[in-house]
């Protein structure tokens, strides 16, 4: 490639998570908006850049089920790319597939559509990968060519992504390749799942130029040798789990001149997130430790930016002399909207009740204990369920930690139910 018309541009970005939202009234209009907010602020960006392409790494949806308002609001958002003639290159993360009943995923909806192209390759008898030519009509391939690069695409493949390189590499014939793929690598990558080692990643550099992650929500750049990368992860546009907000939130603008590749991170602007610890260590009463918290929290909150309602997230730690139930939960919620009024609030109550016996300290069990004591109890009143009870336990808070977080449609919550009913 040669002179001023050898120059390509492009977006890389992942892990977009259309769809995530909390569900309670008050919040879960504005955090739905969060993450389209993200993708629409790309999008302009890509139109006001004329880059040449977009490419997504996977999990451009929050859950492979997402609700027909969210497909509607995907073709709003990416409408603009469409009308400018900016292809859209994705792949499937583990979130956009991994749920799906139908025979058709809305990941393929839109290639169909044609508001993106997501690749996608076949398989040989041998086991071996075949990368096709994208076919426009059909909304799939494995394949595509643009401005003289051969991007390749590669979905969620599992925890066993490492085994597959070898295989990924023999199919490849070209020169100028760019390789899309849903992995993390360990080391690198937060996540605890769906990741390969960095020695099985590194053949990859061998035969792509460029090789764009997703997966993993934080950013990282994966070098073959010093100063020489190969690998990128842009990390998440919008922060998606508490715990995110440590993490720089972009993606990459790239230039590609002559074959070489020129990167330049561009942050976002998430939606503003606190996790913190509260200490409530010898607290008297309920009074006190509600004013402890608020003068933990003041401090606290004085780091985080303010241009939205933030999300919350507290621990609450300590042993105290009152019983942890009279720190309700709507109590705690009340002092947290007084302090900084967030968008959503999630609290974790630790605390543990002390009493005095035999003139030493005595410690007892934590709220979360007593609320599970308290279930079990119920739980083993009805003849029906005894010699169950711990299995309903952990089913009953495994589907409220996940309506609480929002990560699970109603007919899989149902589904949880009705596998646990006796027979």
């Amino acid at each position: 490639m040669k002179g001023r018309g050898s120059i390509v541009t492009f977006i890389h970005t992942a892990d977009i998570h259309l769809g995530k939202t909390y569900r309670t009234a008050a919040d879960e209009a504005a955090r739905y908006e969060d993450f389209f907010r993200a993708l629409a602020n790309i999008v302009a960006d890509a139109i006001r850049e004329q880059v040449d392409f977009i490419l997504i790494a996977g999990d451009l949806f929050h859950t492979g089920q997402i609700l027909p308002r969210t497909f509607a609001r995907t073709i709003e958002t990416l409408q603009p790319l469409k009308d400018a003639a900016i292809p859209c290159i994705a792949v499937e993360g583990n979130h956009d597939w991994i749920h799906r009943r139908d025979s058709i995923s809305w990941m393929e909806a839109l290639s169909q559509m044609g508001y993106i192209r997501l690749l996608r390759p076949t398989r040989t008898e041998s086991g071996g990968y075949r990368f096709d030519p994208f076919d426009s009509a059909q909304g799939s391939g494995g394949h595509i060519v643009i401005k003289g690069l051969n991007i390749y695409g590669l979905g969620y493949i599992g925890s066993q992504a490492g085994n597959h390189v070898a295989r990924i590499c023999e199919a490849i014939t070209t020169r100028n390749n760019l390789l899309l793929f849903h992995v993390g690598v360990w080391t690198f990558s937060p996540v605890e799942i769906g990741n390969m080692k960095p020695e099985e990643a590194l053949p990859l550099a061998d035969v792509f130029d460029y090789v764009a992650l997703g997966h993993g929500h934080k950013p990282y750049i994966i070098e073959k040798q010093e100063g020489l990368p190969y690998a990128y992860n842009p990390g998440s546009p919008e922060c998606v789990n508490f715990g995110e907000e440590k993490y720089a939130k972009g993606y990459y603008l790239v230039t590609v001149e002559d074959g070489c590749y020129q990167h330049r991170f561009r942050t976002t602007s998430p939606r503003p997130m606190l996790v913190t610890t509260v200490d409530l260590d010898g607290a008297v009463d309920a009074d006190e430790a509600l004013a402890r918290l608020r003068e933990q929290m003041a401090t606290k909150l004085a780091a985080v930016a303010a241009d939205r309602q933030p999300l919350v997230e507290i621990r609450l730690i300590g042993r105290v002399s009152f019983h942890p139930f009279e720190l309700g939960r709507e109590r705690l919620r009340l002092a947290i909207d007084e302090l900084c009024n967030p968008l959503h609030a999630e609290i974790k109550n630790h605390l543990s009740l002390v009493t005095r016996a035999s003139g030493a300290e005595t410690e007892k069990k934590s709220l979360g204990e007593i609320e599970k004591d308290v279930l079990r109890e119920l739980i083993s009143a009805s003849s029906v369920y005894q010699g169950r009870e711990d299995e309903l336990v952990r089913l009953a808070f495994a589907i409220r930690d996940q309506v609480m977080k929002g990560d699970s449609e109603g007919e899989e919550l149902l589904g949880l139910l009705r596998e646990s009913r006796p027979c």
